[in-house]
């Protein structure tokens, strides 16, 4: 059974910083591209990043450029995303997802996790 696990959300301050980790199980983390997406209220989940399965491609939804880092440790079968900068906008729930090709589509990924709140307070 596949399972991603997010944790590392929180409520911050605007300018801020969070951390946030997926730890995956169930499945070989090394085939998959990792994706992080977010979904604020009343909008529909939107793609902020992904990275390859070596880790050596990466992509960033433009709004989020310069402030946000993808990694990942194929070891730990863990992605993280970096969120530094934060902006109220930036509020959310974030979800982990992987999948065996590398796309920013949200209906192309298999596996979801159960998302991790991060909320940012002007």
């Amino acid at each position: 059974q596949v399972q991603l696990v997010e944790s590392g959300g929180g409520l911050v301050q605007a300018g801020g910083s969070l951390r946030l980790s997926c730890a995956a199980s169930g499945l070989t983390f090394s085939n998959y591209a990792m994706g992080w997406f977010r979904q604020a209220p009343g909008k529909e989940r939107e793609f902020v990043t992904f990275i390859s399965r070596s880790g050596l491609s990466t992509n960033y939804v433009g709004s989020v450029k310069g402030r946000f880092t993808i990694s990942r440790d194929n070891a730990k079968n863990t992605v993280y995303l970096q969120m530094n900068s934060l902006k109220p906008e930036d509020t959310g729930v974030y979800y982990c997802a992987a999948d065996r090709t590398l796309t920013t589509a949200a209906s192309s990924y298999d596996y979801w996790g159960q998302g991790t709140q991060v909320t940012v307070s002007s």
